[in-house]
């Protein structure tokens, strides 16, 4: 299917309606949306085409009545109406912010119904996902993974289950990352209700997308078809704890059929949640012990996106130079930190490996729990190596 051109973001009201309507239309399934996109380009110009055209373009007689006819125009005025209410707004496929990578999968939805912070969609983005009933140690892996990956500057992307993908949706915001969740329901629903506090959290502070029309309700059937959008919107998927035929495991199968990179923590060898990792693992997927160990396996575009967003939000060059012209770090909220970065990157050497404790020393005015914490976050970022013993390498861009 050829590639679909990018549209102005801001959609008309008549272009939501029939975008819509298209989503409504009874029998008319994602894959022949997508291919009416394609073919005409536009949904007012599938509605203006004849019956005959639309079983040209592959749509059974029925299916073409259906939409010809124009019956889906009533529902689509309610969906708006729904639409505004809940303050979400429609993304549809030939919108610039359509997430790329979900584009490139099998059957990407032609519509997404998203909520919050919308720029989110063009972020680099991770799925974490594991079981509903999680041992302690999951929970804690998923928490502290999703925090450290957060800080690195992934989005965590779940959906909003209880368990692992509440622990890492929780574990992203705590840490002021981001979070995008995927519901199996209409954004403007709440599934489970117990995440009703995390539900209004997301929609203000990060995002929550769905395929599904507004009003739609949690049906079972639709999880499993919720979890092809959680791996295509990401660059690879962490399995944290599930057993073998679990909701996780078939994220893990459709990532791995869409070319994603699958990520695993193992697990106890007693316990059935460790079932789903464990086998990931024996199959290939890599297995994960700290955040390191997922950012090391992103494709090296990814991976400079992260550096160039740590150098960015410091205002350093690729060699950690200041860039600021004037500015008074002083008056900058970041300011403190921005300096003790400028200072470590000014004393690492890229071939000679210094000791954490040579460091603390070295640099004056600073603490040494500021500059362990900027160790981290350059770390993160590209910026340092760590070696055993803690020492660290200051090291340049790919």
């Amino acid at each position: 299917m050829g590639q679909l051109a990018c549209a102005n973001p801001i959609l008309t009201e008549d272009d939501q309606l029939h975008w819509l309507a298209l989503r409504m239309v009874p029998g008319l399934g994602t894959r022949k949306a997508r291919q009416l996109i394609s073919v005409f380009k536009t949904p007012q110009a599938i509605f203006r085409a004849s019956r005959s055209e639309l079983e040209g373009a592959g749509l059974s007689a029925s299916v073409a009545h259906n939409l010809a006819s124009g019956c889906a125009f009533e529902d689509a005025v309610t969906q708006r109406e729904k639409l505004g209410k809940a303050g979400a707004e429609l993304v549809p496929i030939t919108d610039s912010r359509y997430p790329p990578r979900l584009k490139e999968i099998f059957d990407p939805p032609p519509l997404l119904y998203v909520r919050g912070r919308v720029e989110l969609l063009g972020t680099l983005m991770l799925g974490v996902v594991g079981t509903r009933r999680p041992t302690a140690y999951g929970t804690a892996a998923a928490t502290r993974l999703s925090r450290d990956l957060a800080t690195a500057g992934l989005t965590i992307v779940s959906g909003m289950a209880r368990g692992i993908d509440t622990a890492a949706h929780r574990a992203a915001l705590d840490c002021q990352g981001d979070t995008v969740a995927v519901f199996g329901c209409g954004v403007d629903e709440l599934y489970p209700v117990e995440n009703r506090k995390l539900s209004n959290e997301i929609a203000d502070k990060g995002l929550i997308i769905s395929e599904f029309p507004m009003g739609a309700p949690p049906y079972p059937q639709n999880f499993p078809v919720r979890n092809r959008i959680v791996s295509g919107i990401s660059a690879g998927v962490l399995v944290v704890e599930g057993g073998e035929y679990s909701g996780s495991a078939i994220t893990a199968k459709l990532a791995a059929e869409q070319n994603r990179e699958i990520f695993a923590v193992p697990g106890n060898i007693t316990s059935k949640m460790s079932w789903g990792p464990n086998l990931l693992i024996k199959q290939g997927a890599k297995l994960v012990q700290e955040w390191n160990d997922v950012v090391g396996e992103l494709p090296a575009e990814d991976r400079r996106r992260l550096s160039d967003r740590f150098r960015k939000q410091l205002n350093l060059n690729e060699n950690g130079e200041d860039v600021t012209s004037g500015q008074n770090l002083a008056s900058d909220p970041t300011g403190p930190m921005k300096a003790v970065a400028q200072a470590v990157l000014g004393t690492l050497s890229p071939d000679s490996p210094m000791p954490l404790d040579d460091l603390i020393e070295t640099i004056q005015g600073c603490s040494s729990s500021e500059i362990i914490a900027v160790l981290f976050d350059l770390e993160m970022s590209g910026l340092i190596r760590q070696l055993p013993g803690k020492n660290f390498l200051r090291v340049w861009a790919d």
